[in-house]
């Protein structure tokens, strides 16, 4: 089933974001490459692009997990939550409609 990470920013994260982003990345590269990555990427805390020195207000993720625990503990185990850039994860059950 798929399931839907939602992560928010603490303020001023934008540093330990920028460090721990590879590690992260890694992590959805192996779901992509799995074949379990429906869709990743950040909230810009502006209406930009790129949002520069203004950063993110969270992520979403979109991924194939066996159960609502698994996508749970791995949403835990993100590198962005051990680097204190979220202040808050929230997994949900998502069922993908369109297209």
């Amino acid at each position: 089933m798929w399931y839907a990470i939602l992560g928010s920013d603490n303020d001023g994260s934008l540093e330990a974001r920028k460090a721990a982003r590879p590690a992260h990345l890694a992590r959805l590269n192996t779901l992509r490459d799995e074949g379990r990555l429906l869709l990743a990427g950040p909230f810009p805390a502006i209406d930009a692009e790129d949002p520069g020195p203004a950063g993110f207000s969270g992520s979403l993720i979109v991924a194939e997990f066996t159960d609502l625990a698994a996508a749970q503990a791995w949403a835990e185990a993100d590198p962005y939550r051990a680097a204190g850039v979220y202040r808050e994860v929230r997994v949900l059950p998502f069922r993908k409609t369109l297209p």
